[in-house]
């Protein structure tokens, strides 16, 4: 399924921080179809979401698992990174889509180094199917003991502490502050809802299918809602219609990409007209795109630093904490690591991202000094 190209590009990026493993599935009566990588585990077993889409890839599964791994020890959690990918249409028949989860799960049985948590295409259902098989997952329902971390939006509100902290980086007060969404999905919703509670006006969102506008302000309420009944912000009856990429070029104060990695490269990112971007969704702008963004004194915060409240809550719920604990930490700890974060990129005129994966592989490392490797 892989084949040799796919395990050259895991080669390429292979460093001394791993991966410990990449784990190929193919279960024929079910027609799964999955790769597991598990990154580096020396602060403790690998937490990382299960993506589900019809063109992931072995390289994104290993890039997304090596976020996990800055992202936690970043946070400074008792866990390293992972990440898994199932080949599929997460649309799919709801029965259908148990059955391929499920088998994912018995696949992974004896991984007992990844726990597994919701990502793009699954959710805290899927995740109660793999606890079902195994006992090992996170953001659970809370009928049986869970945080359900998309529905209260745990990295949403962790997003929204992390731009309260950069916009006084760059002299930008919240209230009034003009919101762009990329991804309307559960991580963008909710950061538009807790930055409109901060006095924020979301003006733009994007889905797979339009980007609807309006500079007088969107009702985040009414999208939520439409989003719930299954439909695409193009159905909505208010605000400007446009084709599902021109909220790239949406002028706004703050820009947050919530969907796909590599959305923003290169050959887009003039576009962008935003003091702030605060990455919502994993690996959603390439290096080059970031250096060019930091030439132009827009102020990116990094993927594994802004979007950590998922994880946070999850490794909260793992270790038997409640959800008020969960908002607690991710305030916290976010708070704290963007401070720092952008407090050394200042000071030593490096770009966010540097400063950020200096820090946590330096934990990383911290935490594998004190481990026997073989």
């Amino acid at each position: 399924m892989a084949g040799k190209d796919a395990m050259e590009d895991v080669f390429r990026f292979s460093d001394e921080l791993g991966p410990a493993k990449v784990i190929h599935i193919y279960e024929p009566r079910t027609g799964l179809k999955a790769v597991l990588v598990v990154d580096n585990v020396a602060c403790g077993p690998s937490i990382g979401g299960v993506r589900m889409a019809p063109d992931v890839s072995t390289e994104e599964c290993f890039r997304l698992a090596r976020a996990m791994t800055l992202k936690n020890a970043a946070a400074g959690l008792r866990h390293g990174g992972g990440k898994s990918v199932i080949f599929a249409d997460p649309r799919m028949a709801v029965a259908e889509k148990e059955r391929l989860v499920r088998a994912f799960a018995c696949a992974i049985g004896d991984i007992e180094d990844y726990i597994a948590g919701p990502d793009m295409g699954t959710d805290e259902t899927c995740m109660a199917w793999i606890h079902d098989e195994i006992g090992r997952s996170v953001g659970l329902p809370p009928e049986i003991g869970g945080i359900p971390l998309d529905q209260i939006g745990a990295t949403g509100f962790g997003l929204s502490v992390a731009i309260d902290v950069a916009r006084k980086f760059c002299g930008l007060e919240l209230k009034g502050a003009r919101v762009a969404v990329q991804g309307f999905g559960s991580v963008g919703q909710h950061a538009a809802r807790f930055l409109a509670e901060k006095g924020a006006i979301l003006v733009a969102a994007g889905d797979s299918r339009a980007t609807l506008a309006d500079p007088g302000g969107l009702d985040i309420d009414a999208l939520m809602q439409l989003k719930r009944d299954g439909k695409s912000l193009a159905d909505h009856g208010a605000g400007e219609k446009l084709n599902r990429d021109a909220v790239i070029g949406v002028d706004c104060d703050i820009w947050i990409p919530a969907a796909r990695p590599d959305v923003i490269r290169e050959d887009n990112v003039a576009r962008l007209k935003t003091k702030i971007v605060a990455q919502g969704a994993n690996i959603p702008i390439t290096a080059a795109a970031e250096a060019a963004l930091h030439a132009r004194n827009i102020l990116s915060i990094p993927d594994f630093i802004a979007n950590a409240g998922g994880v946070i809550c999850a490794a909260v719920e793992y270790h038997g904490g409640t959800q008020r604990q969960a908002f607690d930490t991710i305030e916290e700890k976010i708070r704290d690591n963007t401070q720092a974060v952008l407090e050394a990129s200042r000071a030593q005129a490096a770009l966010p991202r540097a400063a950020a994966v200096a820090m946590a592989k330096r934990r990383v490392r911290r935490a594998m000094s004190y481990r026997r490797w073989s």
